[in-house]
């Protein structure tokens, strides 16, 4: 069930009328969000008898200079519409929608909600939905969507910014999935797991290359802005995490073509990560191909058959997914 509405305005005096035509009732201005501290927070989940759910991945960011940095780096101005996986306690939000037009954030757990409403307070510009950011691994959740794209027009905002404190549990697919599904995304500043940052931003033969990192950066250019110690959050995780900083790249999407199509090759390609191409290439999950065509193709693109998969180029993928895909 989803719950998609603007936060709730305060309670008020009757409007006075204008006394000229010249004259209008200007618009309330929300009060400054606290800035969530450790001991803030701590009291904020008390007070709502909350305890952090470590399967939704909940790790609340503590230090508040790498909070001004997501924003920082985020460079966010009336004319962005941001969404926010994982609106949490509201702190983040509640900096978001002070310097961005208008900002969408989506929450899984409806049990947060009433403190992410207190903590952001009455601000026109945001929209926030208790729902699932995914319909599924492979596909955001369209009513989100339509909802980013309703609020963007509303309020004019003619670009697109991703900005989050990503759910641990759903930082892969969430990126990719946004970008194969919304070429118009200026930019992506989110905190995921290093494991993940490793991901995104590995080079070809390393250990962290794999599907996800030919997937990305062929559509992006992707940077880590700051490694990122457990000690930040709360409660703090067992493992580092990083911001990264992903910009969109519409020459490189042209190039790609067909982008789901190519997710689907690099999954499928990489299942068989341990295997040589000549052998991953014959045995494929949706139905083996004959060695002999395998190798003739190979050697028409010039590939060596006894590599794997994480050796290969970017260029290269895009060659044999169009030529076995």
């Amino acid at each position: 069930m989803t719950s998609d509405d603007p936060l709730p305005e305060p309670d008020a005096a009757p409007a006075t009328a204008p006394s000229g035509p010249s004259e209008a009732a200007e618009p309330s201005v929300p009060t400054r969000s606290p800035r969530q501290t450790l001991r803030y927070i701590r009291n904020l989940l008390a007070a709502h008898g909350l305890e952090p759910k470590n399967k939704l991945g909940q790790n609340f960011l503590i230090d508040l200079n790498l909070l001004d940095l997501l924003v920082r780096v985020a460079e966010l101005t009336a004319e962005d519409a941001v969404l926010e996986v994982g609106t949490g306690t509201g702190s983040l939000t509640a900096q978001l929608a002070q310097r961005a037009g208008a900002v969408v954030t989506v929450e899984i757990d409806a049990a947060f909600a009433p403190i992410a409403r207190e903590v952001i307070g009455p601000r026109p510009n945001v929209r926030f939905i208790v729902a699932d950011a995914l319909a599924r691994k492979n596909a955001m959740n369209p009513e989100l969507m339509q909802a980013w794209d309703e609020m963007a027009q509303a309020l004019g905002c003619r670009r697109r910014k991703v900005v989050a404190n990503l759910p641990y549990v759903i930082a892969a697919p969430v990126v990719s999935n946004l970008l194969i599904e919304r070429a118009d995304i200026e930019r992506l500043v989110v905190m995921v797991q290093w494991e993940i940052a490793e991901r995104l931003t590995a080079a070809v033969g390393s250990k962290a290359y794999n599907a996800l990192s030919v997937l990305v950066q062929s559509l992006a250019t992707v940077e880590i802005v700051r490694k990122v110690a457990p000690s930040n959050f709360y409660p703090r995780p067992k493992v580092d995490s990083a911001i990264v900083r992903i910009v969109p790249d519409s020459a490189k999407r042209a190039v790609v073509g067909d982008v789901p199509r190519f997710r689907e090759f690099l999954r499928d390609l990489f299942v068989h990560r341990r295997k040589n191409l000549r052998q991953a290439l014959t045995g494929w999950p949706h139905g083996r191909k004959d060695k002999q065509f395998v190798d003739a193709k190979l050697r028409e693109l010039g590939i060596d058959g006894t590599v794997r998969a994480e050796d290969l180029t970017i260029e290269q993928h895009l060659r044999l997914c169009e030529a076995f895909g």
